[in-house]
């Protein structure tokens, strides 16, 4: 789905879970070259990966199906009573050292 976005060269993306089936590392990969391949173009990600967001401009982030909080990751973050930092921990800890030894 990924490379018919591109290569159509359409000016507005519109992506949901284009990473899904993948492993972090390729799909880190993946998103590097995606922000090469589409600086000129406006893209909208959907993800529940919250690591996979990181790379976006602006992030928006829906409870109850409304937009609850907006930012760049790091704004998303640093707001420790905000839903982003609470996911980002929550997802985070299966990527952490004392995770994977349990």
């Amino acid at each position: 789905m990924l490379a018919r976005a591109l290569y159509k060269d359409a000016p507005i993306l519109v992506l949901d879970e284009p990473t899904a089936a993948l492993d972090p590392i390729v799909e880190n990969r993946i998103y590097l070259q995606y922000l090469e391949m589409t600086e000129s173009k406006t893209s909208l990600f959907i993800s529940h990966r919250l690591a996979s967001c990181r790379f976006c401009d602006k992030i928006a982030v829906f409870d109850a199906g409304k937009i609850v909080q907006t930012g760049s990751h790091k704004a998303l973050l640093a707001d420790e009573a905000g839903i982003y930092h609470t996911l980002w921990h929550a997802q985070a800890q299966y990527y952490t050292t004392d995770a994977a030894k349990a």
